[in-house]
């Protein structure tokens, strides 16, 4: 395929995948990562907490050519689930958990993968002998850095991608293809906008975000989904309302403040909007097995089990000054 040929090709999947609801889309290179010794550096430090998983694969998890045979190119997708015209939320109630804004509608993980699965399908017809491989948090692959060289945006100080006027409210996917695509000419790599701003650093509660890193033990995000131990009480106190997940470093971010609907690129995916942004405590500290598996039907909040849900609630309850008849471990 000559050179021409492969700009057109990637302006074309861009495009396809934009008609798929995706806010933004580019191609990206299969280089190795740039940051190999970094993530090393922050495995060897245990910042990864009790995330063993992201000890496996490491030489996938740093070379996105080592996906696939052949691997030539890289489509990725940019997905909104909220927007920076819906950055504040009204203030919690008491008795009630607060849910990050990523976990609040349906599972991104289906609704990703469905749109690129059709995507494959369709370049399969066209190039019966490629090979093609979709990831949405189900391959070791470095979705942030592959984001930044797709022209998506840049890797915040909070380590989260930030589109310079959708904001960093968005999930990551994408194709790899063993098919050589070139970015179209207009794609570019977008440089830093962070400059001196350290909100996201400032704004953390636990003190997990240093600059371009995160220590996976302190961040609220990982202690109320994945830690299944009990959380230690200096940290309990810093969590605040925040019963699943946590959004405090991007609703700081100037970058998410808001703007006017009319002049934004895109607004959020609507399958991710849902009227409910917390969980009752009481509720929640009463749950059996089926109540949980209900509550969390078609959600992606099905990864926190029940006894990580009802300590959550017992400690929000305790930040909120509720008093609980409660003699187990939080």
């Amino acid at each position: 395929m000559d050179q021409s040929s492969s700009r057109h090709l990637g302006s074309d999947l861009i495009e396809r995948a934009k008609s798929l609801g995706f806010a933004c889309a580019g191609i990206s290179s299969v280089d190795p990562s740039e940051y190999r010794a970094s993530l090393r550096e922050w495995l060897d430090n245990e910042m990864h907490g009790t995330m063993e998983w992201m000890e496996n694969y490491f030489d996938l998890r740093t070379d996105p050519s080592k996906l696939i045979e052949n691997a030539r190119s890289i489509l990725v997708v940019g997905d909104l689930y909220a927007s920076r015209d819906g950055n504040q939320d009204a203030p919690i109630e008491k008795g009630q958990g607060k849910i990050a804004r990523y976990a609040r509608g349906k599972d991104y993980h289906k609704l990703i993968k469905k749109r690129l699965m059709k995507l494959a399908d369709d370049l399969r017809e066209i190039h019966p002998d490629a090979m093609f491989k979709v990831f949405v948090d189900t391959a070791p692959v470095p979705e942030r850095e592959l984001a930044k060289r797709a022209g998506i945006g840049w890797v915040g100080k909070h380590t989260l991608i930030i589109h310079p006027k959708l904001g960093s409210y968005m999930f990551i996917g994408g194709i790899v293809m063993s098919i050589d695509v070139s970015a179209p000419e207009s794609q570019v790599v977008i440089t830093d906008h962070c400059g001196s701003c350290s909100a996201c650093i400032d704004a953390c509660p636990t003190n997990a975000i240093t600059e371009h890193r995160v220590d996976a033990r302190k961040c609220i995000s990982y202690l109320t989904i994945e830690h299944r131990a009990p959380i230690e009480p200096k940290l309990e106190q810093s969590m605040g309302d925040w019963i699943y997940g946590c959004d405090i470093c991007q609703e700081v971010c100037p970058h998410n403040s808001f703007k006017e609907s009319s002049v934004l690129e895109a607004t959020a995916n609507p399958a991710y909007q849902s009227p409910r942004s917390s969980f009752d405590l009481l509720e929640v500290m009463n749950w059996s097995e089926d109540d949980r598996r209900s509550a969390f039907l078609g959600s992606a909040m099905k990864r926190a089990k029940l006894t990580m849900m009802q300590r959550n609630a017992k400690i929000v309850a305790r930040n909120q000054g509720i008093e609980i008849n409660d003699q187990s471990d939080s």
